[in-house]
């Protein structure tokens, strides 16, 4: 009992003088110091936002057709009797050979008789000139003659006034002039004849003429001759075959041209045409007659490269050149038809990694605008329409932007906006948390920059 009452009485006393001992000890310690700390620095990547020779990239796609596609056909009736070696599918030929020939032989038979025809009309011709030539000479002596019997009529007229003749053979040197006039009267009729019959007879070799032309350019119509350095397509006749006039004989494929009608999506149009019109009455564009579209395309100074698709190796494309506009907007998919022409589509062929360009291939065809002094920002520096900027004092600065269009991982923003980041600091790597004001290391990304610089130029 004597333990139990002194554990009661000392139990309180031992918790109470711990607790005495615990506020003595806060009572009498020192204050604790107090460090004042601002936000980390954070360490940022920067480039200085400045104008870059711009080019503006679009890509469209198409396939490879032949600029000229000739469906050869037969213009006269008749029996294939030569086909040259060379007409067979994939084969090529030059131009000025002959490749088919239809029996001629009718033909040269029509070329003969028009012939002969032509020369008898020509014969007449010459007959009636030399007939005609005659007959003015006959008038010629029949005028003389008729000038002798009038000094003759009038000479006896003097006479017989002075009774020296008699009035008979005064009346013989009448009748005899009169029968003088009378021929040469005839003489005129006749000759007046030649210019009618000179006239039918002329219009007589025109019209033989024309047969033998006729007749000589339809036996030329039984030799085809290939107009162009050509690839060989679809043959569809042989020798030996009867074909009736229009039956189609073969394709020819153009080897000195192919064209691409690209299918480009129309917002990618207009980057392409932004720097067209800059100022002054350059910013009006007339497109009344077809001379003015082809101007405005001249204008435009595209540059366009031709590469297939999926070959990775961008060294290989060919140069073309943008000939026409399409006329409409697909509405199904919104594009617009460009159609780009590449000369000379099997010149500099290296086996294994550039082939020729044949028909059916597809294709895609770069255009690039001319270079024009733009800024340009990369992709990833813009967040949510907003730029992050390291200001003079290096301090975070967030600017909102208006985005003009965007070419893969380029941006181009409005005149305004580019105004206001011109010769700015701005920000290209991640920034968590972004807080306005925050303290920045800013450290310049030079080799950025510099592809930067490629990049917007195009290469």
């Amino acid at each position: 009992m004597n333990k139990f009452f002194r554990s009661a009485i000392f139990l309180p006393l031992i918790f109470f003088a711990a607790i005495a001992i615990v506020v003595i000890q806060i009572k009498t310690k020192a204050p604790v110091e107090h460090e004042e700390t601002g936000y980390p620095v954070k360490a940022v990547e920067v480039i200085v936002a400045r104008e870059l020779p711009f080019r503006a990239r679009a890509t469209a796609f198409g396939n490879i057709e032949p600029s000229v596609v000739v469906n050869a056909k037969s213009e006269v009736s008749g029996k294939i009797v030569y086909v040259h070696p060379d007409l067979e599918k994939g084969a090529s030929v030059a131009q000025g050979v002959v490749v088919l020939r239809i029996e001629p032989t009718i033909f040269q038979i029509s070329l003969d008789q028009s012939q002969a025809g032509l020369l008898g009309s020509q014969s007449a011709l010459a007959q009636l000139e030399a007939e005609e030539a005659s007959t003015r000479l006959a008038l010629k002596i029949a005028q003389d003659n008729l000038a002798v019997g009038k000094k003759e009529l009038e000479r006896n007229r003097s006479l017989r006034e002075k009774n020296l003749v008699a009035s008979s053979d005064l009346d013989k040197e009448v009748q005899k002039v009169l029968g003088l006039r009378q021929q040469v009267q005839d003489i005129q009729g006749k000759l007046s004849s030649y210019e009618s019959r000179k006239a039918a007879t002329i219009a007589q070799i025109t019209q033989s003429q024309s047969q033998v032309a006729q007749s000589r350019d339809t036996l030329g119509r039984t030799e085809i001759i290939m107009p162009f350095d050509a690839r060989i397509g679809d043959v569809l006749v042989e020798k030996g075959e009867y074909v009736p006039a229009s039956t189609t004989l073969f394709v020819a494929l153009g080897i000195q041209a192919v064209k691409i009608d690209a299918q480009l999506p129309v917002q990618q149009f207009r980057p392409l045409v932004a720097g067209m019109g800059k100022s002054g009455a350059d910013k009006l564009i007339n497109l009344q007659s077809p001379d003015d579209l082809q101007a405005v395309i001249a204008r435009m100074q595209l540059d366009v490269r031709v590469r297939l698709v999926g070959d990775t190796d961008r060294s290989i494309f060919w140069e073309g050149e943008l000939m026409r506009i399409s006329e409409s907007v697909d509405p199904v998919r919104d594009t617009l038809g460009l159609v780009v022409e590449v000369t000379k589509p099997y010149a500099g062929i290296i086996p294994g990694k550039k082939p020729p360009l044949l028909k059916g291939m597809s294709t895609a065809v770069e255009f690039y605008s001319p270079a024009t002094p733009t800024l340009v920002l990369p992709r990833k520096s813009l967040h949510q329409g907003r730029v992050y900027i390291a200001d003079e004092n290096n301090n975070l600065h967030i600017e909102p932007v208006t985005v003009q269009f965007m070419q893969g991982n380029l941006i181009i923003v409005d005149a305004d906006s580019a105004i206001k980041l011109a010769g700015k600091r701005i920000i290209i790597s991640d920034v968590i948390p972004v807080i306005p004001g925050m303290p920045l290391k800013a450290i310049h990304a030079v080799e950025y920059e510099q592809d930067l610089a490629l990049r917007a130029s195009g290469q």
